[in-house]
């Protein structure tokens, strides 16, 4: 069980303070984190990424295919997480100034680590990404929790509505300075504006240069995914309904939440870049289905034996996602002779050699490579659950 817990904080990087929670840990929970782990992985590390299979990549803009749902599981996981680590201490009503210092200290590694993983490898601070994927989870974690510690249910739901629609007010109502009128495009919206004027386009993402997809603004939306995950959770962990209640009424939320952001949708389009009020709604939604579906099956009906290999990336899910990265990064300083007198990295030498040349299918082949990344790091991932090795952030 202690196992478990760490398990469950580990990706908000709340571990230290699950001595102050309430019992009851959810399986699922954990489940539900592994399974969006190795999806993550699945997705950012093709053999090749120039022949990928439609629902493996993000829409072009508007839009939202099965990749663009992977982020903000992740976040609404956070929000649930941090209700499990923090009600205890809630509960007790004493000081939270102890509580509140190691959050934000946890919040400042991952925002490191997020700094770290754009630095690598050249570590030219005059260019590096500001923002990023760690970065967007430590403000998202940070002010959730805060939320949390501060407010009711209540009033986290009147926060978590005035921030999506606050937001929509900003995005489509506000003028762009030098632009004119409020517009929703990538690089002339008042979100990639401020980031350019805040961060300067020196720093922001490097495939874009002009806009960055996890920029500052769109925090705010981002904040009502962790919120929503945290009102999941307090409803989970609330002692009155029966279990099947609570799933049938998970449902009913999260099918009104996704009707109610496709419904949404045609004045303010779903768009992960932008991370729209939306695009919020409808992710939070098929995130609350998904959690309650686990919830029904791991720790209700006690259905565990399939659930291993989800456990074994949710134990370390911050160490596969960041060793992932630098790995891959570390591969390509290696450059080898490819098939057709190329060149490229160990990784690509690795998959030309190794995996492509055995498919007739570039993309099957570039699918195949992905997967048996996630194989390999199940074994190593294996071997630490194993060991009671856990990374602690």
């Amino acid at each position: 069980m202690q196992r478990t817990t760490q398990a469950a904080l580990e990706t908000t990087g709340t571990a230290p303070l699950a001595e102050a929670s309430q019992p009851g840990r959810l399986i699922s929970l954990d489940v539900f984190r592994g399974i969006t782990v190795m999806a993550m992985i699945l997705v950012n590390n093709p053999g090749d990424w120039g022949h990928i299979y439609p629902p493996l990549e993000h829409a072009e803009w508007n839009g939202c295919t099965p990749t663009d749902l992977i982020f903000p599981f992740f976040l609404f996981i956070v929000g649930v997480s941090l209700v499990y680590a923090l009600d205890g201490v809630k509960r007790q009503g004493g000081p939270q100034g102890a509580v509140l210092l190691r959050v934000l200290r946890r919040a400042g590694v991952l925002f490191g680590l997020g700094l770290l993983l754009s630095l690598y490898p050249k570590f030219d601070f005059s260019v590096v990404r500001i923002m990023g994927v760690l970065q967007r989870i430590a403000l998202v974690f940070l002010g959730c929790s805060v939320i949390f510690l501060k407010t009711n249910w209540r009033t986290q739901v009147w926060l978590m509505v005035s921030f999506l629609i606050g937001y929509a007010v900003l995005m489509q109502l506000v003028p762009v300075p030098g632009f004119g009128p409020a517009n929703l495009e990538p690089a002339t919206n008042l979100g990639a504006w401020l980031d350019r004027t805040i961060f300067t386009e020196a720093h922001l993402w490097k495939q874009s240069k002009t806009w960055d997809p996890e920029g500052l603004l769109g925090t705010l939306p981002a904040l009502a995914t962790g919120l929503l995950g945290g009102l999941t959770a307090q409803w989970l962990r609330h002692r009155g309904p029966e279990p099947a209640a609570k799933v049938a009424w998970l449902f009913v939320a999260g099918g009104g939440l996704i009707l109610l952001g496709l419904c949404w949708a045609p004045w303010f389009p779903i768009n992960k870049a932008l991370w729209s009020s939306p695009y919020v709604l409808y992710t939070g939604g098929l995130a609350m289905a998904g959690l309650a579906a686990l919830y029904w099956i791991c720790d209700v009906q006690g259905y565990r034996h399939w659930t291993r290999p989800a456990l074994v990336y949710g134990v370390n899910a911050i160490l596969v996602f960041c060793l992932s990265a630098l790995l891959s990064r570390t591969f390509g300083l290696f450059k080898l002779a490819l098939p057709g007198g190329k060149t490229g990295g160990l990784k690509e030498w690795l998959y030309e050699w190794g995996i492509a040349q055995h498919f007739s299918d570039p993309r099957t082949a570039s699918l195949v490579g992905a997967v048996t990344l996630i194989v390999i790091w199940y074994f190593i991932l294996s071997w630490m659950y194993k060991k009671g090795v856990v990374l602690k952030v």
